[in-house]
């Protein structure tokens, strides 16, 4: 599928791991956290990948929590900027800011981001997250099945991100079909159309909020000031771009990976029935045991870590999966319990550490109290195997069925 591009002179062969399995835009019928995570773990501290970045670029990788933490923090070496290949693809001249953005500029593009994503502001929405939810389980609940993830998973949360951007719900389906060519396909090609009608379109919906402002988050940045300056072109692609992205994926891969494990174990969901009150506590577990993001930075100066000789222009794969498995961190990391309270990676650590992490717990929080309060047991249908894309860890389809009658 992928040319073996050259491995590097300074990189040991035997930490060379051509059988590194989390590959974007492949698909696995194997389970990546119980067969591929703990397989990893058996190795180095860390390992070289050939295949590790998309498009199929050698990274390192490490796989210990702690080393993963170091690196987020350490600005001096690694850098964040074109850790995506979405721009490179189409010739352009912007980032998904301020997700690649490295200190000095990160800080007052975060200062700007930030109040469009406060607790207080994301709480606001509460009413109406919970309405979009309530609405797409009453639709199934009587059917006794859902396919989880494309009637609620992708559904639900693009609703809500739709609706905090100011865009037409009646584009759900073709957004979708944008996203999964951008995240979940190997096929170069395919993955530069989607960023081009990506940004054909948000570029159209710019220019209107300019002459016609609304109450939305394209507004929010067409009218935002960095230093107190307006921002770019270029950095109003990038930003809405980098929300694009974010917010019609990673809460929909979350929810995909939290329920499979509840599919898959009734007793839990019992628990959590019976015990609301610790859903959030739970959403840490599985987040923790289900990490499903990697994301990328670039050596800029020669450093040593753990043994290993980074040197600049070497990329580095930063597996919230592996992170989140490291049996150096967590005691029994296979094992799922849901008072843990783990300090997990899996909104990013450090200075980017996710934006909108207090809207997606908010929807985590929000589907699963509104689910397991309406459907009674449900299971993984009888005789389906969960496939997983790769890359971005997310099950391709997850039937659940339940007896209406409770």
């Amino acid at each position: 599928m992928f040319s073996q591009q050259p491995i590097p002179d300074h990189v040991p062969e035997e930490l060379v791991r051509p059988d590194f399995p989390f590959i974007f835009g492949l698909t696995t019928d194997k389970d990546p956290f119980e067969d591929f995570a703990m397989q990893v773990h058996e190795g180095p501290d860390i390992i070289y990948a050939p295949h590790a970045y998309p498009g199929g670029t050698p990274a390192w990788v490490p796989r210990r929590m702690d080393i993963l933490r170091g690196i987020y923090l350490d600005t001096e070496h690694f850098s964040s900027t074109d850790f995506s290949p979405f721009s490179k693809l189409v010739g352009g001249s912007w980032i998904n800011s301020p997700a690649e953005l490295d200190p000095p500029q990160h800080g007052p593009f975060r200062q700007m981001v930030n109040p469009a994503f406060t607790p207080k502001a994301m709480a606001a929405l509460e009413g109406k997250i919970r309405d979009y939810a309530i609405g797409y389980i009453d639709a199934f609940a009587e059917r006794g099945e859902c396919e989880f993830m494309s009637e609620f998973a992708f559904e639900f949360p693009i609703r809500v991100f739709m609706e905090l951007m100011g865009l037409p719900q009646d584009r759900v389906a073709e957004f979708m079909e944008w996203e999964m060519n951008l995240l979940h396909n190997h096929d170069m090609s395919k993955i530069a159309e989607a960023t081009r009608n990506v940004l054909d379109y948000l570029g159209q919906e710019i220019d209107d909020r300019r002459s016609h402002p609304r109450d939305d988050l394209i507004t929010f940045g067409v009218q935002g000031r960095i230093d107190g300056r307006p921002l770019t072109q270029d950095e109003l692609l990038g930003f809405m771009f980098n929300l694009f992205i974010g917010g019609l994926d990673t809460v929909s891969t979350n929810m995909g990976l939290h329920f499979r494990y509840l599919g898959a174990n009734v007793e839990d969901q019992q628990f959590l029935r019976a015990n609301p009150a610790e859903i959030p506590n739970a959403i840490d577990e599985l987040m923790r045991a289900y990490g499903a993001v990697t994301t990328f930075r670039t050596c800029k100066k020669e450093i040593e870590i753990a043994g290993v000789r980074f040197l600049p222009g070497d990329k580095v794969a930063m597996s919230t999966t592996l992170a989140g498995r490291d049996p150096a961190e967590f005691d029994d990391p296979a094992a799922v319990r849901l008072n843990r309270r783990p300090r997990h990676v899996g909104f990013g650590f450090g200075i980017h550490t996710c934006a909108g992490m207090h809207l997606a717990r908010r929807e985590l929080r929000i589907a699963m109290e509104e689910f397991l309060a309406r459907i009674p047991d449900f299971r993984i249908a009888p005789g389906h195997t969960v496939n997983y894309h790769l890359g971005m860890i997310q099950p391709v389809a997850l039937p659940l069925v339940w007896n209406p009658a409770g």
